[in-house]
């Protein structure tokens, strides 16, 4: 099946003034990305993702290597006609209003004008926005400017969304929403790149996320091919006998007095209930076993941590 995007050797360094310092944003960025899913680009400040971005939308030209969309080069006219762009921190001019704000963005991109009357309504109300539809943005709460910024980045019907901190700043019942919309999105085959630091939001959205680090993609994998590691098992009981070892069940004693927290990191299921068989058999009396697993940001640091050990 043909990668919505692919990137192969992506390259790309900045140069200083009179090029005596050189910056070497990306160092050779392999990634393929499927019709239809949601994947979230990772990393911290200064990992490259942006000029990653940047790149796939034409805006910057690479150093070495090369991408395409849909099998096009990235900057072929065609291919760029299937994206849409929310940047962050994106400004509409305040004395317009949602209508017309669309329109400005639907004659910019050349869109005409059965297409504009027919669809801008829709897309304001699907936005939830139907009731300001005529209200000049200048009004317009963060989340509602959100949610017209994601309208406008599928005005033209795109393939593939580029989205840039989309849920910044919105409140819970605004991430919500947005999260509704792009997984609708998502159903009618979209593909979706969201760049975000907000880690919840991108475990509760995206199938598959790619961390960058220091102009390297370090890691690729679902979000529970991420979060598996260091996955485990909670145990709590009490009158756990003193003299009970739990090391040789692999596991460790985390806290308590009269009731004991047994972790349990990885490890086997056959492990789990020869541990809960001993410490019944010592009268210990067992109030939970749950499992748990690490979140997608616990994850992440861990990554991290682990490429800057590495050095």
């Amino acid at each position: 099946m043909e990668s919505a995007v692919s990137t192969h050797g992506l390259a790309k360094t900045y140069s200083s003034t009179f090029g005596k310092t050189k910056i070497e944003a990306l160092k050779g960025v392999d990634i393929e990305v499927q019709r239809g899913e949601i994947v979230g680009i990772l990393g911290p400040n200064g990992a490259g993702k942006t000029t990653l971005l940047k790149i796939l939308l034409g805006v910057v030209s690479p150093t070495a290597g090369h991408a395409s969309i849909f099998g096009k080069p990235i900057g072929d006219a065609n291919a760029r006609q299937r994206l849409g762009y929310l940047p962050e921190n994106h400004r509409f001019p305040p004395y317009l209003t949602a209508r017309q704000t669309l329109d400005v963005y639907g004659r910019l991109s050349n869109l005409d004008d059965a297409y504009r009357k027919e669809h801008i309504p829709r897309l304001v109300e699907e936005a939830g926005l139907a009731d300001w539809m005529d209200t000049r943005v200048g009004k317009f709460s963060k989340g509602m400017m959100q949610r017209l910024g994601l309208a406008q980045a599928t005005l033209n019907d795109p393939d593939i969304l580029v989205l840039d901190e989309p849920t910044d700043g919105v409140d819970p019942v605004g991430r919500r929403e947005i999260r509704d919309r792009l997984r609708v999105l998502k159903s009618k085959g979209k593909t979706i790149l969201i760049n975000s630091h907000l880690l919840t939001e991108i475990e509760l959205i995206c199938d598959r996320v790619a961390i960058l680090n220091k102009g390297l993609i370090v890691r690729t994998g679902s979000i529970s091919e991420i979060v598996s590691e260091g996955t485990g098992w909670r145990i709590q009981c009490r009158n756990m006998p003193l003299e009970f070892d739990v090391k040789r069940f692999g596991a460790h004693i985390e806290s308590g007095n009269v009731e004991q927290t047994i972790v349990m990191d990885g490890g086997v299921t056959e492990t789990l209930n020869q541990l809960i068989d001993a410490l019944r058999s010592s009268d210990t009396s067992i109030l939970s076993i749950e499992k748990h697993r690490k979140s997608l940001e616990a994850g992440f640091l861990d990554i991290i941590d682990e490429q800057g050990a590495k050095k």
